[in-house]
């Protein structure tokens, strides 16, 4: 999914106002356009202050490495350690295919 220059222009201009601290809204992301001599279309600025109302930008971004890669592995990792095994049946696992794949195969050669 491509972005456009308007929805580039606005999500740019809300990070600067999130990073200086300043409530995002329509009008200073308006203004911030326009220091910058960006055109865009009046109600571009009005969609992104209100999806940004009310949500913490800051958080959201830096919680961006937390979320589905590294929470996805945290879990068997606590589940195993209180089980008190789960390494072992992983490694288990990767010695399973190792054997499957190194059988030789039944099809006769040169036939």
């Amino acid at each position: 999914m491509a972005l456009n220059k308007a929805e580039l222009a606005c999500v740019y201009s809300a990070l600067i106002l999130v990073d200086d601290d300043v409530a995002v809204t329509d009008e200073k992301i308006s203004t911030i356009l326009k220091a910058a001599s960006v055109d865009i279309e009046p109600y571009w600025p009005g969609l992104f202050a209100k999806a940004l109302e009310g949500i913490d930008v800051k958080s959201l971004i830096t919680s961006i490495g937390s979320g589905v890669g590294s929470g996805g592995g945290g879990a068997p990792a606590a589940g195993g350690a209180a089980a008190g095994g789960g390494a072992p049946a992983a490694a288990e696992k990767k010695e399973e295919k190792r054997i499957l794949i190194s059988k030789p195969c039944c099809y006769p050669v040169g036939a």
